[in-house]
């Protein structure tokens, strides 16, 4: 480990000195390329230079032990080098983490789809409670959204929803949100006061670049049609709304939420590059062996991930058995806690299959 963390450490102080050579700094694309490399490495080698300094600072301690000291110092310098001794451990498990094979796909912005399930009218009410609750999480993010394309029940709930979320890690903390969202609670069309349960399916797509997934023109029918649902005058008069058909796989995406048919096709060719390589990706990992599938999930769509139950005011993710009573809070978007949850187990088991490889 040691030697791949002072390789890491030789190439940082190289890019270092790359990205500050007027040679490099006239070649735009070479100087974003070089500054990048150095961002990806600069927390890693951070950890690391922190590391190295604990180790020397145990050794100088283990030193001075060795000499006669006066009572009352020798349990100061012991009480210290016991503090230093649990923040090397710390330190190590930091560093193995930050050495673990990265999801090429961490850094990607997000394409997020929301629709109603089982449950009728209920359960678009909670699609529409699973919208509003990652809108307000991306905004506590400080990242962008870019809502594609929604379609709306009459009482305000959402029978689908597709938006773009666009920030710096975005996939890395939202990729395990894929599958069933389940909600146990007494629905406001419900007169007897029942407790229904509904649920509502997220998908958490990977936005993909054009290098990514090649799509070839002939392959598309292309058909322009009026927008429904709000949208002021232009709704049902102008032919905006977009739907394009990828022959090969039959998938179909359609967005109307622009007033523009250029804008609307634009967007639906970022949610068709995003679906085609989220099943390409998803016939990769079925030809891998079983063992590599996590307690994380596979984001299956069909999974039960998690259950919102309003009664015991109650959030439930049952992949890792995780027990929030915060049910309010999380809807207001206060994920964090969930996620975190959720990374760390998966950084666990990939830090076992490392140790038992």
């Amino acid at each position: 480990m040691l030697d791949k963390l002072d390789s890491l450490e030789q190439r940082y102080e190289e890019l270092s000195n790359l990205i500050a050579s007027p040679e490099v700094i006239s070649d735009r694309a070479r100087w974003q390329q070089y500054v990048k490399a150095h961002a990806e490495l600069e927390e890693i080698v951070g950890v690391y230079r922190e590391y190295k300094k604990v180790c020397r600072e145990i050794q100088e301690a283990k030193e001075l032990l060795r000499e006669k000291l006066e009572p009352d110092f020798r349990e100061l310098v012991e009480t210290e080098l016991e503090a230093q001794e649990e923040k090397k451990e710390e330190l190590e498990h930091k560093l193995k983490v930050l050495l673990l094979p990265r999801d090429p796909n961490d850094e990607k912005n997000v394409i997020m789809e929301i629709r109603a399930g089982t449950g009728g009218e209920e359960a678009a009410l909670f699609a529409a409670d699973l919208f509003r609750m990652y809108t307000r999480y991306a905004e506590r993010q400080g990242w962008k959204i870019d809502l594609m394309n929604t379609s709306y029940t009459d009482l305000g709930g959402i029978k689908e929803v597709i938006f773009l979320i666009e920030g710096r890690g975005a996939y890395s903390r939202l990729k395990f949100e894929s599958g069933v969202h389940r909600v146990q609670r007494v629905p406001t069309t419900e007169s007897g006061g029942r407790i229904h349960t509904s649920a509502a399916t997220v998908a958490v797509l990977p936005e993909a670049e054009e290098v990514d997934v090649e799509i070839n023109p002939n392959d598309l029918r292309i058909d322009v049609f009026c927008s429904t649902g709000p949208g002021g005058q232009s709704v049902n008069t102008t032919q905006s709304a977009v739907r394009i058909t990828h022959l090969p796989t039959g998938i179909v995406v359609s967005c109307q939420d622009e007033k523009s048919q250029h804008k609307n096709k634009e967007k639906a060719m970022r949610v068709l590059r995003a679906r085609l390589l989220d099943r390409l990706q998803e016939e990769q990992q079925q030809k891998i062996a079983s063992a590599r599938r996590s307690m994380v999930g596979t984001g299956d769509r069909s999974e039960r991930i998690r259950t919102y139950n309003f009664p015991q005011n109650r959030v439930t993710d049952h992949r890792i058995g995780l027990t929030v009573h915060r049910l309010e809070e999380v809807l207001m978007g206060e994920l964090d806690e969930i996620i975190d949850a959720l990374v760390t187990t998966d950084q666990a088991r990939r830090l076992q299959q490392v140790d038992s490889a």
